[in-house]
């Protein structure tokens, strides 16, 4: 990998939780919402197959999924993840916005998933999808919890 980790997505920097917010502001039916998803799949990098590891599979999940992370200097935690589905590659999206940048102290007891009702999206998720968000969901608080009891 010839490109630091730390530089491989924009979401929670250029692309925030904000932004998010205002592209789904103007959604009123499913298929525009899933339309802005499609859109956040794009935006986020393909992972490096080096990064496709066992210890960053998650189960639980329909389609294929990879979520880790590596602690900045300053203390705060970029996440990496990528989908073999592109539905879920911009629902990862969105959660990554949310968390991207974030202390272990600042994302303690948050819900990493809570975007997805300020969005509108959490009743529009079939239970296949809802259930490999709670999934990464558990992958980010355990990472969080892993810091947070050190």
């Amino acid at each position: 990998m010839n490109e630091p980790i730390t530089d491989r997505h924009p979401f929670g920097h250029a692309i925030s939780s904000e932004e998010i917010r205002a592209r789904f502001a103007g959604c009123r039916q499913w298929e525009e919402r899933l339309r802005q998803i499609i859109l956040l799949a794009k935006a986020l990098p393909e992972l490096p197959e080096a990064l496709k590891t066992p210890e960053t599979a998650l189960s639980g999940c329909e389609n294929r999924v990879w979520l880790g992370h590596v602690r900045q200097e300053d203390g705060s935690l970029h996440f990496y993840a990528a989908s073999d589905g592109r539905i879920v590659k911009g629902l990862l999206a969105i959660v990554l916005a949310a968390v991207e940048g974030k202390t272990p102290a600042q994302l303690a007891g948050q819900d990493p998933l809570a975007p997805f009702v300020d969005l509108g999206l959490r009743a529009e998720l079939s239970v296949s999808r809802a259930g490999g968000l709670a999934a990464i969901a558990g992958r980010i608080n355990a990472i969080v919890d892993s810091y947070i009891a050190n």
